[in-house]
């Protein structure tokens, strides 16, 4: 199942983020691949937003790994060890979670279950929220709500698992588990949102969509592996914020090419 090396402690090491691919780096690779090897190399590195740190602050005390998400995170502690004020909202979404019998079922698995495997002749590593052997892959997710996000690349809008390539993680895992397994198991989505009063939600997404995501996923990691090992460069996004950083002007623009 897990080839004895990884650990919560040590699955983002940049050692084990050149040797594998997970589900969060293959997501920042489809988005910005050279943002994404700087990170990995340890040349860019991005502070986390609150909302951010709410959200894995739920996820860790959910999982049992709140002390380790602590040490990390410092910043979201007052000097005598309580929560900062912007993270009193946690707080308050765990309440609401556990007031949620269906909710609480669903991730109440084995947490943070660390599995490995191949895809496309690439190293895969996974970290499941909530695994229940011979039964259901459930990961949960702290969103800001459940309301469509707009694409500006296809100029739509789009539910917000779609938005987040939650579908394309759902078939990581179930391909993933299904190699150490031999069981193809449903995927499920917790979602719980930071909005003023949380809502609530436990999502299944159908086989047959991620059987669609892990055709992708297929195509795009031999790519991956070849910017990992130096065998392509990375391209640019232009748009995010590392491309921003480290832009060199070539050229004067047309106003009426921006």
């Amino acid at each position: 199942m897990n080839s004895h090396n990884l650990s919560e402690e040590n699955y983002f090491d940049v050692e084990n983020e050149l040797k594998y691919c997970g589900s969060s780096q293959i997501k920042n690779f489809m988005d910005c691949e050279a943002r994404t090897m700087a990170k990995i190399n340890g040349e860019w590195q991005e502070e986390p937003s609150t909302a951010l740190l709410v959200g894995s602050y739920v996820d860790s005390a959910i999982s049992g790994t709140l002390d380790i998400f602590k040490a990390k995170h410092p910043e979201i502690l007052k000097k005598d060890g309580t929560l900062k004020s912007d993270y009193l909202k946690a707080e308050y979404i765990l309440n609401r979670i556990e007031r949620d019998e269906l909710f609480m079922k669903y991730i109440s698995g084995d947490h943070q279950t660390i599995m490995t495997g191949e895809i496309a002749n690439v190293p895969i590593k996974v970290k499941i929220d909530s695994y229940f052997p011979n039964k259901v892959i459930v990961d949960m997710k702290c969103v800001k709500d459940f309301e469509p996000v707009w694409d500006n690349e296809t100029k739509t809008r789009q539910n917000f698992i779609d938005y987040w390539k939650y579908t394309l993680q759902g078939a990581l895992y179930q391909e993933i588990v299904r190699q150490n397994t031999g069981e193809r198991l449903p995927f499920y989505i917790a979602a719980v949102t930071k909005e003023n009063e949380p809502d609530l939600a436990v999502v299944g997404i159908p086989d047959e969509e991620l059987d669609k995501q892990l055709e992708i996923i297929k195509e795009i990691l031999p790519r991956i592996y070849n910017i990992k090992t130096g065998a392509v460069s990375p391209q640019r996004c232009e748009k995010c914020n590392y491309c921003k950083f480290t832009k060199q002007l070539k050229t004067v623009i047309d106003y009426r090419d921006l």
